[in-house]
């Protein structure tokens, strides 16, 4: 037990002879008391500030432990975001991946098609052309076989006969040399047609037919005319 400096004042002491002068003792003691005292009062104060210097350094061991929960949930908050940042830039990068595919495909698909389609119309073009130059070409020879047809019997001696001056020419000797024209002909031409083409060379020299005594004359357009 530590002596209070009230203990101090209040002690006393036997005396023996030839014992320690009591005034003496009595001022050292005073003077001791008020040491003990300061003593005392700086040993409560150092406690006071000890006692202080633990309650911070609690606080701050408290601060400490709680700044680094706080950085533990903070870093474990950080690595959660960066691996689902990670995870959501792999989907996004994935998803425009396969949209970039599709809008590649389908634009591959469509240029497939196009050019498909180009490559139909490009052969049914040529087989169209192919066609319409092999039916020119019939045309002209048919057109070339008709026409030399026809510049033979103009040539023959029908013609000739037919172009010959005579006083008199009755219808049904028109109708004769027409008619014989037409059978030399080429058979696929309709007789209209050699018809107007002998009209227009026949055109120049009307027929004349003698009927009692009145000469009539007949164009090739069946039109007549008395003199």
């Amino acid at each position: 037990m530590v002596l209070s400096p009230q203990d101090i004042h209040n002690k006393e002491f036997s005396t023996k002879l030839r014992g320690y002068n009591v005034d003496e003792v009595n001022d050292f003691l005073d003077q001791v008391i008020k040491d003990y005292q300061i003593v005392l009062q700086e040993n409560k104060d150092l406690n006071s500030q000890l006692n202080e210097a633990k309650d911070k350094l609690s606080y701050f061991n408290d601060l400490k432990d709680s700044l680094n929960q706080s950085i533990l949930v903070a870093q474990e908050a950080a690595d959660k975001v960066k691996t689902n940042s990670k995870k959501e830039a792999e989907i996004t990068s994935r998803e425009a991946q396969k949209k970039a595919d599709d809008i590649l495909n389908a634009a591959n698909e469509k240029a497939d098609a196009v050019l498909e389609e180009a490559s139909k119309r490009a052969k049914k073009l040529a087989i169209e052309t192919d066609d319409l130059k092999k039916n020119t070409r019939v045309f002209r020879q048919r057109l070339q076989v008709m026409l030399e047809s026809q510049l033979e019997v103009i040539k023959g001696s029908d013609w000739d006969r037919f172009v010959e001056e005579k006083p008199t020419t009755t219808y049904e000797d028109i109708e004769k040399v027409v008619g014989s024209l037409d059978n030399i002909g080429n058979p696929g031409v309709q007789s209209e047609t050699k018809q107007s083409n002998g009209a227009a060379d026949v055109e120049e020299t009307p027929a004349t037919v003698d009927d009692s005594n009145q000469t009539v004359v007949i164009y090739p357009d069946g039109r007549t005319q008395n003199e």
